[in-house]
């Protein structure tokens, strides 16, 4: 690795990369000034200026976050309070004002973990071929991120509601005002995420602040409903205060509250909120009539989505990863299943649920713990995703994806195409020491899965259409009149309305909750 000769000057100051010959790179950038102090639970401010050349060669610090035992996560680098940093992905050919195409990256992690470091998101391959510019960043995690302190009632003058958002919107702006310098084109900008990172993009679709900041978007697996309004947002801040020893009344105190003792309350809180409410997360973008005026996919479904085009899929055994992991994030169980639809009925009374009928037709194939599964993807990730398509399609393309493959390996385990197992495919980190999924075979065919998803992945931030490999099939845009929908697998397919029993079982109303 030998540091690279060519200093780029940032609108904060210069930074200097790496190159090892094929690629460029630059991590650990500051996007915004550390938020510590009266800058916690407050948007992101700008950073002072510097002058001297700072080195880019390592990855900044991590969002702080509790560990998770079950959910084993190799972040990349330490835990530390100024973490609003960000990484540039380039080839070495790429100089200066090239202005190739450039993708914004969003982790997952259920709002409460993950980092821009992890290794699974490694940019190199991406930006190998020198067609894009790659960008990962970090944003504020947990109640540092998504506690709505602002919603509490006399809240203290200061506090700024959706965190995690606002730091989002600060390192796209940093995209926007430094990208050309790395050889990326500002105007030509996707945001990509999944999971939580995806909740992000969709989020980002509806919110006004974020109009001209990105052309083109990805949804992997976007929990699309799961943002909430100020009532929850509240409760759980008032939940949060408890737990730390605090009354509403003390809120401005939080800001000296040590983190490791944050970190505990937002994990209390985290475990507490999906086992008293299924379905349901702690910590989430909230409608607070501000940064977010309405429901993302409400917004969507009346036409006023960003005018952008759009990749949104999920993948078809969601579910069974947090059966796996024996989390309690996703209602699975019979019980917690009647459980989310007693309360969604209580709190929405006018909303056409299904009937047991409906729901037993629609999955009359899954029996038992299957059962479970299959509605708790559906109810989480797939159907909220289709009614997003539905209402964004009207204002821009929309090309819908399941992601159905998987190894000898994860079928073994139970887990199939679950939540999470197509990332190593998009990044191309395939047969990563952790990564078990190769270890019972499958390594070639997986492989050409990889190398179909990111060739039209980048094709589609390259020319907004996601255009396969030679002899793969056109991925038609998504409209209700045939639903087409690419089923990505050994061999991609295009499938016309893919599941219709279970999408009419459901019907048109969106499950919010409130």
């Amino acid at each position: 690795m030998t540091i690279d000769n060519s200093v780029v000057d940032t609108t904060h100051g210069p930074v200097r990369g790496r190159d090892d010959g094929t690629i460029r790179t630059w991590k650990g950038i500051r996007y915004a000034a550390a938020p510590v102090g009266d800058l916690r639970f407050r948007g992101p401010r700008p950073p002072e200026r510097w002058t001297e050349i700072a080195d880019a060669g390592e990855f900044g610090s991590v969002c702080p976050q509790s560990v998770l035992p079950n959910i084993p996560i190799d972040l990349g680098a330490p835990q530390g309070a100024d973490c609003l940093r960000l990484n540039v992905f380039a080839s070495s050919s790429i100089e200066p004002g090239d202005a190739r195409p450039v993708m914004v990256w969003l982790h997952g992690g259920a709002y409460i973990l993950g980092s821009a470091s992890q290794a699974l998101y490694d940019g190199r391959r991406l930006a190998a071929d020198g067609g894009v510019v790659v960008v990962t960043l970090n944003y504020r995690l947990g109640a540092l991120g998504f506690l709505d302190l602002s919603s509490l009632p006399n809240a203290p003058k200061g506090f700024e509601s959706n965190i995690g958002l606002r730091d989002v919107l600060a390192a796209l702006h940093w995209v926007r005002d430094n990208i050309a310098a790395f050889g990326g084109d500002p105007g030509s900008v996707t945001l990509f995420g999944e999971s939580a990172g995806a909740g992000i993009v969709t989020t980002l679709l509806a919110v006004p602040a974020a109009r001209g900041l990105f052309a083109g978007a990805i949804a992997q697996s976007s929990p699309v409903t799961s943002v909430y309004d100020r009532g929850r947002g509240r409760r759980v801040a008032e939940r949060f205060l408890s737990e730390v020893g605090l009354q509403p009344g003390e809120a401005d105190r939080l800001r000296d509250v040590p983190v490791p003792a944050l970190l505990a309350a937002s994990q209390t809180v985290f475990d507490e909120v999906p086992t008293r409410n299924p379905g349901t997360l702690a910590f989430v973008p909230i409608v607070d009539g501000d940064l977010v005026p309405d429901y993302p996919v409400t917004v969507a479904r009346e036409g006023r989505s960003h005018p952008v085009p759009l990749i949104i899929g999920t993948n078809k055994h969601e579910a069974a990863l947090f059966r796996l992991m024996r989390s309690p994030l996703m209602p699975i169980t019979p019980h917690a299943l009647t459980s989310m639809f007693t309360q969604i009925a209580a709190e929405q009374p006018d909303m056409r649920l299904p009937t047991d009928a409906q729901l037993g037709s629609a999955y009359a194939k899954h029996r038992g713990r299957a059962r479970g599964l299959r509605i708790a993807t559906d109810v989480g990730f797939r159907m909220p995703s289709v009614w997003f398509a539905e209402g964004h399609g009207a204002v821009a393309p929309v090309y819908m994806y399941r992601f159905d493959w998987s190894t000898p390996m994860l079928k073994l385990l139970l887990v199939g195409a679950a939540h999470a197992t197509e990332l190593p495919y998009v990044w191309g980190t395939l047969g990563a020491p952790k990564d078990p999924s190769l270890k019972l075979g499958g390594a070639k065919a997986a492989r050409a899965v990889s190398k179909r998803m990111q060739a039209r992945w980048i094709n589609f931030a390259t020319n907004a259409e996601p255009v396969g490999l030679a002899g793969e099939p056109d991925w038609p845009s998504y409209h209700e009149r045939d639903r087409a929908c690419l089923v990505i697998d050994r061999d991609d397919r295009i499938v016309h309305d893919v599941d219709a029993h279970i999408r009419q079982a459901w019907g048109s109303d969106v499950l919010h909750f409130q």
